[in-house]
């Protein structure tokens, strides 16, 4: 369901707006309104949360009133001026909101909403939105002119085509208080520089990642956690930068989504730098399987050959009884022994290429047989 029908009906069958349609779920900073139908009190619609451009979210007060609708277009005030944005939610929620990220509402002077776009504000805003890119590319070569070593990702007007946010990403401290004043007389608008990271300049940019989907960061991240090699060693994955890094060059965000499972899962278990001693051998940790509860020892610190699978009870059962000066007799207790398959071992041998071909039983042969008999009695009155 799109508002484009009632804008429309808002500013007339001639609006010609169809860069304008709102499709739930279709942005980065959009919310599911759980209550929606739920009928709010007098005060729960004083404070609602507009989005801009997708990327960027505040809180304004709706002192007029109004009743507003997740998707609508509404005018706010704006340093100078005002923007336009679409409220992004309504009623209870935005008290949870609240509470979420400790705003006290009694104590903040939030900004107002001053009504529903009109006609002329969105045709504004859509001539302001036409022109960031090309204003990104002239921003760029403006900044390499003056040699400064930052990066321009994008560029946000304002709703009132008054004022420019310049989204840039550097790697040490810019001084661009010239840049300022030349950007102001290129662009003619109010310019306000803000500062970006690598990871919110993904998000920006958008792109497909190397799992084949869109990057989380453009699609559903809104805040970025810290991210090191700690998230891969719990989850026991290669320290390989080119497998780990991201496209923006950072550790992937995806490192952090089951973090916590691995961490929880590993809380029990027992130390793995301690070696386990046996009567016949020696065996150090080479690698953990976290859920299936599963160590894997072999007699070579310095070789992963002739693994063996002990479960976690069992490597906590002989470290406690090494603790006394006592060695085990066996590391397993079921008869098995190490294993490993020997190197020269072909391990496809057994996966040959038609092995998912169907095979023709006899039911299809007797089919094939009862089709070329009604063929060849077809033929035959034909020919008669």
């Amino acid at each position: 369901m799109t508002d484009y029908k009632n804008i429309q009906g808002q500013f007339g069958e001639d609006a010609g707006l169809p860069d304008v349609t709102y499709h739930p779920g279709a942005n980065k900073l959009d919310a599911f309104n759980w209550l929606k139908g739920v009928p709010l009190d007098a005060n729960e619609n004083e404070i609602v949360e507009v989005r801009f451009k997708n990327t960027r979210k505040g809180f304004y007060k709706n002192v007029n009133a109004l009743k507003f609708e997740i998707g609508d277009i509404v005018a706010v005030e704006a340093s100078p001026g005002h923007d336009i944005g679409r409220i992004s939610m309504t009623g209870h929620l935005v008290n949870e909101l609240f509470k979420r990220f400790k705003i006290n509402p009694s104590t903040e002077d939030f900004k107002k909403v001053y009504r529903k776009a009109k006609s002329v504000d969105v045709q504004k805003w859509e001539e302001a939105r036409k022109l960031e890119t090309p204003t990104m590319l002239r921003a760029r070569e403006i900044a390499e002119k003056h040699n400064l070593n930052m990066k321009i990702g994008d560029v946000e007007y304002q709703g009132d085509k008054t004022k420019a946010i310049f989204y840039y990403i550097a790697d040490e401290r810019v001084d661009f208080r010239q840049l300022i004043k030349v950007f102001a007389e290129e662009f003619k608008v109010r310019v306000e520089m803000r500062q970006i990271g690598a990871r919110q300049e993904a998000g920006r940019i958008g792109g497909i990642g190397s799992c084949g989907r869109k990057l989380c960061c453009s699609t559903h991240i809104t805040s970025f956690m810290s991210v090191s090699t700690t998230h891969a060693k719990y989850q026991e994955l290669s320290l390989n930068p080119q497998k780990l890094a991201g496209q923006c060059g950072k550790l992937k965000c995806c490192l952090s989504f089951e973090f916590d499972c691995y961490v929880d899962a590993q809380k029990d278990f027992p130390p793995r730098d301690i070696p386990l001693e046996a009567m016949d051998c020696t065996a150090c940790f080479q690698k953990l399987e976290v859920h299936k509860g599963t160590y894997w020892y072999s007699t070579d610190q310095s070789s992963s050959t002739n693994l063996i699978a002990i479960p976690v009870e069992r490597v906590r059962e002989i470290q406690e009884i090494n603790k006394t000066g006592k060695k085990v007799e066996r590391l397993i207790t079921d008869g098995s022994d190490w294993h490993a398959a020997p190197a020269s071992d072909d391990l496809l041998k057994d996966n040959s290429i038609t092995r998912f071909d169907r095979t023709e039983d006899k039911r299809d042969r007797r089919h094939n047989r009862q089709g070329k008999k009604r063929n060849k009695r077809f033929n035959d009155k034909r020919n008669k």
